[in-house]
């Protein structure tokens, strides 16, 4: 065995009675410190000063921090971040304005923030919202151009016709339908097909709503939604609405402008009521065939499920386009109602997860009125 791989057996191994003989680096000793305060269950639970257990100390916690930092790159940082908040609860961690600024900023430690919202402390609400901020920040410049973008492709061709009016007729993309026709005696593009476009104003205009399941498990998908939501709100050529619920209902609509706002306005970790959400719902359907309604829930129906299944045959047989995401995250599918996934398929509405990356073109495929089922399929 090489020297790199009993040095790798080591750290994977850990404790002084390895077995690999293998005397490690002062750089690696380090590391080997930082992953034992957080994965050593022994030293853990005896509080070693030496090896194990982050305790209750904040300066302590506050150098385990900057250690990791020091070892690790951001994405692992994150990573160990969330084990030391799940194995160790250190929810202190984000309770107090010096540890919350030393953590490194990402979707689940937002997540955690907006779940302890009712908690924090005054003096660490300025800094949770400037980590928040921050991952809004990023996740903007990521997702919400390609939103836009996907958006307006898809309403461009809903709104192109074959049969355009005079005043309606786009001769660049006419002309270029029609270059085989070219007639070398007229010296001209004789064209056989007209392009255009309708009137957006009474055709295309699609009205949106995302009505958001804030039950604990949903936490990385009401930050997602959020930030997509606030993207959508931007375009003149949708109206959006943004509903979030668990057993009660609250309209965010108004803090779309604000996604920080809307985020911190949503309360995670309570229990469901889809049904009651649907209903609020309904009431905000003005034009049922332009509306497309998004249900991002995993389904586990905490109200009365015939209720939930009556109205969204409801939504559908008025004309709604109703779309179900299991989840809105990069984590997978999470785990799910199953029984009401099915029920909801035979209503012909598709429940499936969705990453971020591929939420802008599922509002495409959704607005061009596609086989959902059959995009989902082919991802």
């Amino acid at each position: 065995m090489t020297p790199e791989n009993l040095r790798r057996w080591r750290l994977v191994l850990g404790g002084e009675e390895d077995g690999t003989g293998h005397a490690l680096s002062e750089q690696d000793s380090g590391v080997d410190g930082v992953l034992a305060q957080l994965y050593d269950e022994r030293a853990t639970r005896r509080g070693d000063r030496r090896r194990g257990g982050l305790g209750a100390s904040a300066p302590r916690v506050a150098r385990w921090l900057g250690d990791i930092r020091q070892y690790f790159p951001g994405s692992v940082v994150q990573v160990l971040q969330r084990d030391a908040v799940d194995r160790l609860g250190l929810t202190r961690m984000l309770l107090e304005p010096e540890l919350l600024a030393a953590v490194e900023p990402d979707v689940h430690l937002v997540g955690t923030l907006l779940s302890l919202n009712g908690v924090l402390p005054e003096e660490t609400k300025e800094t949770a919202r400037e980590v928040v901020r921050k991952v809004v920040a990023e996740l903007e410049e990521r997702l919400a151009e390609r939103t836009r973008s996907a958006v307006r492709g898809a309403l461009d061709r809903a709104a192109r016709t074959r049969r355009p009016r005079g005043g309606d007729i786009d001769w660049e993309r006419t002309v270029r339908a029609n270059l085989r026709h070219y007639s070398p005696d007229l010296r001209t593009v004789v064209p056989e097909r007209l392009i255009g476009y309708g009137r957006r104003e009474n055709s295309v205009r699609r009205d949106v709503v995302l009505a958001v399941d804030q039950s604990g498990s949903m936490a990385e998908s009401v930050v997602y939604s959020g930030v997509f939501g606030a993207a959508l709100a931007s375009m003149r050529a949708l109206s959006t609405k943004f509903v979030a619920f668990d057993t009660a209902v609250v309209d965010l609509t108004e803090h779309l402008d604000d996604p920080v706002e809307l985020l911190f306005g949503t309360q995670l970790g309570g229990g469901t009521d889809i049904a009651r959400a649907l209903a609020y719902c309904q009431g905000l359907v003005e034009r049922p065939e332009q509306t497309l309604l998004v249900l991002i829930s995993d389904l586990y129906e905490g109200g009365v499920r015939e209720d939930l299944l009556r109205r969204v045959a409801e939504l559908t047989g008025a004309g709604v386009q109703v779309v179900t995401l299991l989840a809105l995250s990069d984590a997978g599918t999470p785990s799910h109602d199953h029984d009401n996934a099915a029920a909801l398929a035979e209503l012909g509405v598709p429940a499936f997860a969705c990453t971020p990356d591929r939420f802008p073109d599922l509002l495409a495929a959704a607005l061009r009125h596609e086989d959902l089922a059959r995009w989902a399929g082919e991802d």
